[in-house]
């Protein structure tokens, strides 16, 4: 089956925000207006096409990123003469913006060439805004950027690309000015064209392009002067031109704005309404003008399996041999999904597909184009192309699928620690085993859950980001596996830390007849840098200890640090080096020069200065001015610091740091607190050392345990 459209008329985007900020109903409107959907579906009205899940209709967010696919006719200077007939594709992402689920956001930049960055016109840069604009720079991402809900009591375009630039970066160049505002706004200014787009409805329909206001003029000049010399200054022929005042042509400098932005030097800014319709077409006209291609962008690399140093670059064509990405795992009532995106040659039906981590092969039974939880079955994908397999068995999110004559191994998708954790447990024998099947698809398909099982209590912990994800987790099981639970109060995860060094000596010595257990070791114990986790180092020469007894002193070594020694809970950042021991011809085993690793770690971290760590997070609390004082004195009793306060449109953002510890249940009381007016956003920063006082008492409780 020959490819219907050409790697350089494809976009692969993602739609990025805080939450609220509008990304949905700007994807809704995205397939209204490309012809995917004949109707608009609205988020307040639990009727998205892209929010399909029971849960997100329900509380109006996204939970899961949808995928979709959708045609758009690009503006004619785009390809040139390159055949018209054929519309661009897009395959759009649709993700989360709560900080809860992250994840679904970091492994969805992981395949996307571009994303379109969505504001609230009235907050401007939120917190979240910031976190998704930091992992679209760490995987390169180029970024428009669309400025939304302008008809809003309180919006402010000015305020918004000023936050733009205070907050995220200087690069953003404004192409587009907005005719009136909140309830008066009209339509925008092209400062390209330097034409008016006027809208004379709320649907998007009666479009007329006419001459600028005469009240704009002034402001347009200004800000398109502004927008020639970023370009120019980013593109050497349009330099020259700039500085001999050369006039360029509006092709010229659309084709420098792209060069720029697929570059990653310059952010366009546009803005509109999408509730109101207005500002979607224009931004649909930019993501063909200035968003890359897979052809657009440096190739990915690729290393050959077991030596990282043999790097072979993917460039995107179909008569390559195949390397995709498996991004995404979903379970539905048809079966399990892989969402994968093709980087070179093609992926066929029955196709057989080698997997590097596992070793193993699988066929590629059934392949199809999603629309959110809708599906087109199709025989073949291409390189640059986003589909999903239908029944892949043993494929995680991070695979790489190759074919077995021709091994790659791209690089896998690194996930976050969680922070919260909650006991659960079936409320009959009957929902034990669904309990098992359901946990175990879940986390299949969401790699920032952890399940451990306490051998102790017989319950099992389920750790994710924040309560909310907590609570999504536990009302699929109910809804989507028919497992009633039983649910304890959320927990911290705590870590554990030295701040020490030390030597130590563990020695396991056991005679009841016959032979007996010998095991003797020697660790040096020291904290290690942060992100390290544990570090273990074979410092034995001379054959102290035989090498077959290396291993299991590390195994040792490494489960203890697992299940903590001060208060149980995972240590993390040590460095662990065997240095020295002895061991005995007959009686030296495995089993015990593992045990001789667990006391030497056990008394050598209690002697070295044991810190508990816990999760500090990053906290923006949007008030009405008069509960500032209110605020700021909660978060103090909350052994929170204050970071700053600045005005965003009528209200105050207050920035702080607070324990985990001290946020269960805190929105219900900022609310009680502010008679419902303020909000607040939180995401995780970093790990700190829990005061002393209260160090002692998570320690005592451990021991009740």
């Amino acid at each position: 089956m020959a490819r219907s459209v050409p790697v350089f008329k494809t976009r692969n985007f993602g739609i990025i925000a805080h939450i609220d900020a509008g990304k949905t109903t700007t994807s809704e409107r995205i397939l209204l207006y490309t012809g995917k959907t004949h109707k608009i579906g609205e988020v307040h009205e639990g009727e998205a096409t892209m929010d399909w899940m029971e849960q997100e209709r329900e509380r109006g967010i996204t939970i899961t990123a949808a995928a979709t696919t959708a045609f758009w006719n690009a503006p004619s200077w785009v390809y040139g003469e390159a055949d018209k007939e054929v519309k661009t594709r897009f395959n759009i992402i649709d993700t989360p913006g709560h900080v809860d689920f992250t994840v679904e956001v970091e492994r969805s930049l992981r395949v996307l060439d571009g994303a379109v960055t969505v504001f609230d016109g009235v907050a401007g840069v939120e917190s979240q805004s910031e976190t998704v604009w930091r992992q679209a720079e760490k995987y390169n991402v180029p970024r428009i950027c669309f400025i939304n809900k302008l008809d809003r009591t309180g919006a402010d375009f000015f305020f918004d690309v000023k936050s733009i630039k205070d907050r995220l970066t200087d690069n953003g160049v404004v192409m587009q000015l907005p005719i009136g505002a909140e309830d008066n706004l009209k339509g925008m200014v092209d400062l390209m064209t330097e034409e008016a787009i006027v809208y004379y409805d709320d649907t998007g329909k009666d479009i007329r392009h006419e001459a600028i206001p005469d009240d704009m003029k002034d402001l347009v000049a200004e800000y398109r002067a502004i927008m020639i010399e970023k370009i120019s200054e980013n593109d050497d022929e349009l330099m020259d031109k700039f500085l001999n005042g050369t006039p360029m042509s509006i092709v010229e400098l659309k084709q420098g704005l792209r060069r720029a932005t697929c570059a990653n030097k310059l952010h366009p800014i546009f803005c509109g309404s999408a509730l109101k319709n207005k500002g979607v077409q224009p931004l649909l006209d930019a993501i063909c003008e200035y968003l890359p291609s897979p052809i657009d962008v440096p190739p990915l690399e690729a290393h050959k399996p077991g030596d990282e140093e043999a790097k072979i670059p993917l460039e995107p064509r179909d008569d390559a041999t195949l390397a995709a990405l498996a991004f995404k795992i979903a379970n539905d009532k048809f079966g399990s999904l892989t969402f994968f995106r093709v980087y070179s040659g093609s992926v066929k039906k029955g196709m057989e597909l080698y997997n590097p981590r596992t070793g193993k092969t699988e066929r590629a039974g059934r392949i199809v184009l999603m629309h959110s939880n809708s599906r087109e079955d199709t025989d073949e994908v291409y390189a640059g192309e986003i589909a999903a397999f239908v029944g892949l068995k043993d494929v995680r999110t991070g695979d790489t699928l190759c074919e077995k004559s021709h091994q790659v191994l791209l690089e896998s998708i690194n996930f976050p620690a969680p922070v919260i954790s909650l006991a659960i447990e079936p409320k009959t024998k009957k929902d034990q085993e669904k309990l098992g099947i359901g946990l175990g698809r879940l986390l299949a398909e969401d790699p920032s859950l952890r399940i451990e099982s306490n051998e102790e209590t017989g319950q099992t912990v389920l750790s994710g980001m924040g309560e909310l994800h907590l609570d999504i987790t536990v009302d699929r099981l109910r809804r989507e596996y028919g497992v009633e639970t039983n649910v304890g109060a959320p927990q911290v995860s705590y870590r554990e830390a030295i701040r020490g060094s030390v030597e130590s000596e563990g020695r396991y010595v056991k005679q009841s007849g016959g032979r007996g257990q010998y095991g003797h070791c020697w660790l040096r114990i020291s904290p290690n840098e942060v992100g390290k986790g544990v570090e273990f180092i074979n410092g034995i020469v001379g054959g102290v200890i035989p090498k077959e007894f290396i291993a299991p002193i590390q195994k040792g070594v490494e489960e203890t640090a697992k299940n903590g020694v001060l208060a149980g809970y995972p240590l993390n950042d040590i460095k662990v080096e065997v240095y020295d021991g002895s061991y005995h011809d007959v009686d030296s085993s495995e089993i015990a020069f593992k045990l001789a690793a667990t006391i030497a770690l056990k008394e050598g971290v209690m002697k070295a200065d044991p810190v508990l760590l816990e999760p500090i997070m990053k906290v923006e609390i949007t008030t009405p001015d008069e509960y500032v004082g209110d605020v700021i004195g909660d978060v103090n009793s909350r052994r929170g610091q204050i970071l700053g306060q600045n005005p965003r449109g009528k209200a105050i953002v207050v920035m702080a740091l607070i324990p985990l510890e001290q946020l269960f249940g805190y929105i219900s009381t900022l609310r009680g607190m502010s008679k419902g007016q303020a909000t607040a956003s939180m995401e995780f920063d970093h790990y700190e050392d829990v005061p002393r006082n209260i160090q002692e008492k998570i320690v005592a409780a451990s021991k009740v345990r």
